[in-house]
């Protein structure tokens, strides 16, 4: 069974999911991929989980470093899970690029390249918005691109940790 939760953030509802011990899903209500993998029957449900993960927000949208992570299941593929691994290691107030990303994973697998694409499909498809922060990939030049809750949640999610990013989206081609 799975369990879900409501969280209001001050960029807007969200949405909790759990397997009854760790955190599989959190998303912006409505986001590109809401809800994915969450089952369809899943039931309304206070958890410890829950707890620990809405004190974690409410650390997090004060302004603060939340000390702890709320216990997760990654519930994905081995390659978007080993890039979710590499979120969850960059630290607050910090970006990195789905360049740096893909060069690291290349480096890991011993290839000689990873697609940055590859990175930011795996990026992109990130369950657990902001405890894996996925709003602190930037693009090539530091450039704001690329969040499922939107580029504007993205921006602000920056703007919290005081991130030195251009904070602003790279233009379409022709502009």
């Amino acid at each position: 069974m799975e369990y879900t939760w409501h969280y209001d953030s001050p960029l807007g509802g969200m949405t909790l999911a759990s397997d009854g011990e760790a955190l599989t899903g959190l998303w912006f209500d409505g986001q590109q991929y809401f809800g994915n993998p969450l089952d369809t029957e899943h039931e309304a449900k206070m958890l410890p989980v829950f707890q620990d993960t809405c004190r974690w927000l409410d650390i997090y949208f004060s302004g603060e470093v939340p000390g702890f992570t709320p216990k997760l299941h990654l519930r994905t593929t081995a390659f978007r899970k080993r890039v979710w691994e590499i979120l969850l290691a960059i630290p607050y107030g910090r970006t990195m690029t789905y360049g740096e990303i893909a060069s690291r994973i290349a480096r890991e697998y011993d290839v000689p390249h990873i697609s940055a694409r590859a990175v930011g499909g795996a990026v992109g498809h990130n369950s657990i918005l902001i405890i894996i922060p996925c709003h602190r990939v930037s693009g090539k030049y530091g450039s704001l691109t690329g969040y499922a809750g939107g580029l504007d949640k993205k921006g602000e999610l920056l703007q919290i940790e005081k991130t030195v990013c251009s904070l602003r989206p790279i233009p379409k081609r022709g502009t």
